[in-house]
């Protein structure tokens, strides 16, 4: 049996934001990252918790910061490092906390692209462009791009990111950290999707987010997970239709095949399907690292 999920956490006196999926605490110089079980799609928090995937999204992140050879805010995943107050259920924590450097927010989400799919799609049978680049007439829904692009957007607080192109990202930014940062994210994923083809796992598209200490930029929040990240399996690849995901791309599909508008407050997700859910979870991270995970069964 899996174990219980976690859809909320509380340590007393210290300072929290919670985000979709995310408690935000913090220490100070540091930041502790726990990550919930709550799933969200189309700008909602789902009423039903998926077990464990906290955990596999904090896991997977430890995994590709260990890949990745630049400066990053992961300092541990040991939250006892931390003061934590007595009382504090620690147990509840293990697997799903990132003690992180903090620093400041760059308000951008950093989007790279190597298929075409989502909202990319959509955009490119109306106008044959992403974001407003313009690539090759022909292409189908989930074909590869000639070459990654790079597509940022702002960051929401509250509903959706908004695609900006890369001049607004110039004007908001400054020319030399918009590029430094389209750079950067361009050399991530080409590294990470050369790993993740070789565990039959394709990587569509995926955002980063990046922070600033000082004059340093360091990539920041989760990476390249299946929150994150658009995961195919490779075996089973072929452009014009939908792919076989390892993400929430399952629990969309789902949500689009019920009656819900979208704009009230959405339904309970069958246990059938967050068995499911689970099941890709935990399958893209033993996939991806070779690993079993360790919460597999209670």
């Amino acid at each position: 049996m899996p174990h219980p999920p976690v859809v909320t956490t509380s340590i007393p006196d210290v300072p929290v934001q919670r985000g979709k999926v995310r408690d935000i605490y913090d220490f100070g110089d540091r930041l502790l990252l726990i990550a919930t079980d709550r799933i969200s799609a189309f700008d909602w928090i789902l009423p039903t918790a998926i077990s464990d995937k906290g955990r596999v999204l904090t896991q997977i992140s430890a995994f590709w910061f260990s890949q990745i050879t630049l400066p990053h805010h992961l300092l541990s995943l040991d939250p006892s490092e931390l003061p934590i107050p007595e009382g504090v259920n620690l147990a509840e924590l293990e697997g799903r906390s990132m003690v992180v450097r903090k620093t400041k927010v760059i308000p951008v989400e950093c989007v790279v692209r190597g298929y075409l799919e989502g909202s990319g799609w959509k955009e490119y049978q109306k106008s044959q462009t992403v974001c407003g680049e313009p690539l090759p007439p022909g292409l189908l829904q989930g074909s590869q791009l000639p070459e990654p692009i790079f597509t940022p957007a702002t960051k929401a607080e509250q509903g959706h990111d908004e695609n900006i192109s890369f001049q607004q990202m110039c004007n908001l930014l400054g020319a030399n950290l918009a590029e430094d940062l389209r750079k950067k994210s361009l050399e991530i994923y080409r590294t990470a999707v050369s790993r993740a083809e070789q565990c039959g796992i394709i990587i569509a598209d995926t955002k980063f987010e990046f922070g600033l200490i000082g004059s340093e930029v360091i990539l920041i929040d989760e990476v390249l997970t299946p929150d994150s990240s658009r995961f195919w399996a490779k075996e089973t690849y072929e452009p014009g239709h939908a792919q076989l995901s390892f993400d929430k791309q399952f629990v969309r599909e789902w949500l689009e095949s019920t009656n819900w508008d979208k704009n009230s407050p959405p339904p309970e997700l069958p246990p059938e399907i967050v068995s499911q859910t689970r099941s890709k979870y935990i399958d893209a991270y033993e996939q991806l690292t070779g690993e079993s995970f360790a919460w597999k069964e209670e």
